[in-house]
């Protein structure tokens, strides 16, 4: 029995090699995180933007920037229907704002060399305590006691008064400002055939100062004399060093009365 011979074995069959396929084209995946940071950024640039107060010079540097930055030509306008809507700023102040800030200014130093030259005077006659002088947004107010100017319960100035008055005097009579002369007492009734209450008291010694004041070179053009009795306290009638704090002239230049003088002063010069 002859011997079976071995099969053989039949030939593998060999695919055909597929071809090898190229990579598509088309940007590499970092560009989409890329391009989601660029965006996230634009977008917080724009809110920045719009919550803010920028100009339009701004906007167009911002713009321009952003143009640079991402590459691209179009990017919405100011006041574009895609853009953010920009109301113009004006980049320079105005000339009419210019006069108001340069008035305010003149007004502001005048009012300060008022209440420096007063508190000078006070320091050297040594009347701490009887005047004082200060400066605040009402404008310049130079308040003295009763004790200097008068006698308890008359309106006739003392000879300390008629001094101290002439002194500041000097300093009143070189500003073509309306000035008040405030007078005010305490809460006490007067007892007086001349003065039937605090009213007739507190302007008979306004009305005083005004004459001294007047006669001294003061223009009575820019000065008033007021009456206010005891209705505008500093301090509590309840105690007498209250009470004296309340026997008062005020000496008061007002600043939005300046303002108006002033301005009538530039309208006549021209």
């Amino acid at each position: 029995m002859a011997e079976n011979a071995p099969e053989a074995e039949a030939p593998a069959l060999e695919c055909p090699k597929q071809e090898e396929q190229e990579c598509p084209g088309g940007a590499p995946e970092w560009m989409a995180t890329f391009s989601d940071l660029v965006t996230l950024l634009m977008c917080f640039f724009v809110l920045m933007f719009a919550m803010s107060t920028t100009q339009q010079e701004t906007f167009k540097e911002l713009v321009e920037s952003l143009r640079s930055a991402l590459g691209v030509a179009a990017v919405p306008e100011a006041g574009s229907r895609e853009g953010l809507t920009m109301k113009p700023v004006p980049s320079q102040t105005s000339a009419e704002e210019q006069k108001v800030d340069e008035m305010g200014g003149l007004i502001q130093q005048e009012l300060e060399e008022v209440v420096s030259e007063v508190r000078e005077l006070v320091m050297f006659n040594k009347l701490g305590g009887l005047v004082t002088a200060s400066e605040g947004d009402m404008g310049a107010v130079i308040t003295m006691t009763d004790m200097l100017l008068f006698e308890k319960g008359g309106a006739e100035l003392s000879d300390m008064g008629i001094d101290i008055l002439r002194k500041i005097a000097s300093v009143l009579s070189r500003l073509a400002y309306h000035v008040k002369v405030k007078g005010h007492t305490d809460n006490v009734e007067v007892n007086s055939k001349v003065y039937p209450s605090n009213w007739e008291l507190s302007a008979a010694r306004a009305s005083a100062v005004v004459r001294l004041l007047v006669e001294s070179g003061v223009n009575p053009k820019y000065i008033s004399a007021e009456g206010y009795a005891q209705y505008k306290p500093v301090a509590t009638n309840d105690t007498e060093e209250g009470r004296a704090r309340n026997r008062r002239v005020e000496i008061v230049y007002d600043r939005d009365i300046i303002a108006r003088d002033f301005e009538g002063l530039n309208k006549g010069s021209k």
